[in-house]
């Protein structure tokens, strides 16, 4: 979100991890997954994610991805200019939909999540 610092640091103030050791956050390897459990509740998941995204942050879990899955995704979508609208439209848009679940899945290392047909990114 350019030009929006404080809206970008409104929601980490949100953030389930608030309180954690922030190493714990950064690990190597597969040890990134158990850290994405952290996010799974959190509420600003996707504006972690967007965050993250837009800054081309290269390390630790952020928004329920790791430093691969969001390399990949990244190389996967070159054309998204801002990755905080695209997952805003996409949450809304699941939202939306009267069978939408109250948690979003959680993406495989294509960015998308199960059952979602390839190149489709669900938000």
């Amino acid at each position: 979100m350019p030009g929006s610092e404080n809206a970008t640091s409104d929601w980490r103030h949100a953030a389930r991890c608030r309180h954690d050791d922030p190493e714990a956050l950064f690990v190597p390897g597969a040890r990134q997954r158990d850290v994405r459990e952290i996010c799974r509740r959190c509420p600003v998941r996707t504006e972690c994610l967007a965050h993250a995204l837009d800054n081309r942050v290269e390390f630790g879990v952020w928004g329920g991805m790791t430093e691969r899955e969001r390399r990949v995704l990244l190389k996967r979508r070159p054309a998204v200019v801002s990755w905080a609208m695209l997952l805003e439209s996409a949450r809304r848009a699941a939202g939306a939909s009267p069978a939408a679940a109250p948690e979003a899945p959680t993406a495989d290392a294509r960015g998308r999540s199960p059952g979602t047909p390839a190149g489709r990114l669900v938000g």
